[in-house]
């Protein structure tokens, strides 16, 4: 039976007011006839403006994945692991701005933050541009202004959190899907873009600033788009007690360690792609177009991409936890392949092998993050602390975002460890295997085992 007040608000339209400040009173996403009367416009023109700043913290993300490929060229003497230190920074401190990202807008505003967070971006792209013109510049200094670049990792949680106010549940993965989607491409344009403008604009010659100069004009656009056509939400509120209660849940860590597998290994590889490729294979991977250099390790970051809605399709039709297991057979196989055969020196089975493993780790991010709401939602009955299921999922979602993205620190530090002690990165390979089977086995003791009692069926 249908609540009469239910079935009033459904079929009468709240009235919206714009303040002040483009502070949007009266929005109720779940309303249809205000849904229907405009809130979707309003709805939709909000995402577009955050997946374009999310895009630009994406690029300025995984900006020093990229450029410290041409560092050596360019005169600075940094050893491989220093090389390594300076990729992997940005993965540690996005990975941990995320969460407190998560609650700046409820705090501030969608729109106030999206404005702040984008322009926060000016500092490492600035930073970068003048460290890079001055081959003396000490390890130390470079390295703070990699950490700066975290400052883009950081916003996925803020952009994430903000959309999910915009969209009813119905949309709601559609509209985070492709929110996700359009910033996991900032790694792939980040990668493909950067090696074309500082050969291609320098005429044959090098000129790493371009690196960090390129994005500032298109940041400032971003803002002043934000500024102008973004909202912010008087009922947007943060939840620290559903926060807290999650992390009380053993299922968030668990969906967390699936989530530092398929997340944590596209943006770590994403990150480490270019030097493998380098140090595999030297300089000849890429093309010359005039005066500039096409590098074709942005496939990887495009295919991860590109895949991650695919699994979440696939796990609305065979379930998540079974379409993550397959991915993770996948990753272990596809790794375990690589690793046999890098004695044969052969660069496009080396490439078309990481494609494969950017593509399963993509389709995991998808299934895995499909799983999140369907295991808190499946579990309601096993709640005792008195917090819905729906809120835990909700609050587990930012926070298992932000654990996964670790995985972009840990896999170039493993694969420095392993280049450190061995010269070789084959002891690091051999080590994701063991961890994509270990998880795989997880993944079907958990939620698949016929005789767990936390099997979930419909994941």
């Amino acid at each position: 039976m249908i609540d009469q007040n239910t079935q009033t608000q459904s079929t009468t339209a709240p009235p919206l007011t714009l303040g002040k400040g483009r502070w949007l009173s009266g929005w109720d996403a779940e309303n249809t006839a205000q849904w229907a009367a405009g809130g979707r416009g309003i709805a939709r023109r909000n995402l577009n403006w955050s997946i374009a700043c999310e895009f630009l913290g994406f690029v300025i993300w995984q900006l020093w994945s990229v450029v410290v490929v041409f560092l050596p060229a360019a005169g600075f003497g940094y050893s491989s692991s220093e090389l390594f230190w300076l990729i992997s920074m940005p993965s540690l401190v996005g990975a941990t701005l995320r969460i407190p990202y998560t609650f700046m807008v409820a705090r501030f505003g969608g729109r106030n933050w999206t404005i702040i967070s984008v322009l926060l971006l000016l500092l490492p792209a600035t930073g970068l541009a003048i460290c890079t013109a001055n081959p003396d510049t000490p390890f130390s200094t470079m390295l703070v202004v990699a950490a700066l670049a975290g400052l883009g990792g950081g916003n996925f949680a803020s952009s994430m959190a903000n959309i999910t106010f915009f969209f009813p549940a119905r949309e709601k993965g559609w509209a985070l899907g492709l929110n996700a989607a359009g910033g996991n491409l900032g790694a792939a344009v980040a990668q493909l873009a950067v090696p074309l403008v500082v050969t291609g604009l320098a005429a044959g010659s090098l000129n790493l600033p371009f690196a960090g100069l390129m994005w500032i004009p298109l940041i400032l656009a971003a803002a002043v788009g934000a500024w102008l056509y973004m909202d912010n939400i008087t009922t947007a509120k943060s939840d620290v007690a559903g926060s807290l209660a999650a992390l009380r849940e053993p299922h968030m860590w668990i969906l967390a360690l699936l989530y530092i597998g398929t997340f944590g290994s596209f943006i770590g590889f994403a990150g480490v792609f270019p030097k493998l490729l380098l140090d595999t294979f030297g300089k000849g991977t890429g093309f010359t177009l005039g005066y500039a250099t096409l590098s074709l390790a942005f496939l990887g970051a495009l295919v991860g991409s590109l895949a991650r809605p695919y699994g979440g399709r696939l796990a609305d039709r065979w379930g998540g936890a079974r379409v993550t297991m397959v991915c993770f057979a996948l990753l272990a196989t596809v790794t375990l392949v690589q690793v046999w055969t890098l004695p044969l020196h052969n660069f496009w089975l080396f490439l078309g092998l990481f494609l494969l493993l950017f593509a399963a780790a993509g389709a995991g991010n998808g299934s895995t993050y499909r799983m999140i709401p369907l295991v808190f939602a499946l579990r309601a009955g096993s709640d005792d602390d008195g917090m819905g299921a729906t809120r835990k999922g909700a609050a587990a979602l930012g926070l298992i975002s932000a654990i996964g993205a670790y995985g972009g620190f840990l896999v170039p530090q493993l694969l420095n460890a392993s280049k450190t002690a061995t010269g070789g990165y084959a002891g690091a390979f051999y080590g994701f295997v063991a961890c994509y089977v270990a998880l795989m086995g997880l993944t079907w003791f958990v939620y698949l085992r016929r005789s767990s009692a936390a099997r979930l069926q419909e994941l």
